[in-house]
């Protein structure tokens, strides 16, 4: 059994918490209120907003060092929905994973709401978890939590492949925003 660390405690941090319980490993859950505790864990998943990781890194960029991190965030433009803030060649994940070259980082949940993650389904459709990175042993460790906790996992490619799943994220988000689609629901991958 591994310890995973989610720094963030809102609905999606939650959920992924509820995800690494049921997979059999052990949970160090923190908030911005536990910003003096130590992260424990052999991956951390960083459950916060976009807006939120430069601050996160600052505090814990030395913690995080050796360590598999879970990059969830969709980096888009929270005051008008209508794109992503960051650069159209890069990531989230990759600007995240150059900041922290002794991690090693994949991306992952972002493409899922957090209704998906707890209730296992989106639709009729076993909820599937995308990965990307580029650390194959990294990807394993956070597929076995996703597939432990009766989950799909798909390996989408090289951390390269995180804008894309960005911008999945990003259409997802848009839609339910908009009315379109529901925040329990979600995209499926039929295979």
């Amino acid at each position: 059994m591994s310890t995973v660390s989610i720094l963030g405690t809102g609905n999606m941090g939650s959920a992924i918490a509820g995800l690494v319980e049921k997979a059999g490993h052990a949970v160090q859950l923190l908030g911005s209120q536990d910003a003096g505790t130590p992260v424990t864990g052999d991956v951390v998943v960083l459950a916060v907003p976009y807006p939120a990781v430069e601050h996160v890194l600052a505090q814990r960029a030395d913690q995080l060092a050796g360590k598999v991190v879970v990059d969830i965030t969709n980096p888009l433009d929270f005051e008008t929905f209508d794109s992503l803030t960051v650069p159209a060649d890069s990531s989230a994940t990759a600007e995240i994973a150059a900041a922290l070259p002794s991690s090693r980082v994949v991306k992952a949940f972002n493409t899922n709401f957090a209704a998906t993650l707890a209730s296992g389904v989106a639709g009729d459709q076993l909820t599937t978890v995308l990965l990307a990175g580029d650390d194959a042993d990294a990807k394993a460790q956070v597929a076995d939590v996703v597939t432990g906790a009766g989950l799909r996992a798909v390996d989408a490619g090289s951390l390269r492949r995180a804008r894309e799943l960005e911008a999945v994220g990003f259409l997802q988000i848009t839609l339910a925003a908009a009315g379109k689609t529901a925040w329990t629901g979600g995209f499926a991958l039929q295979a």
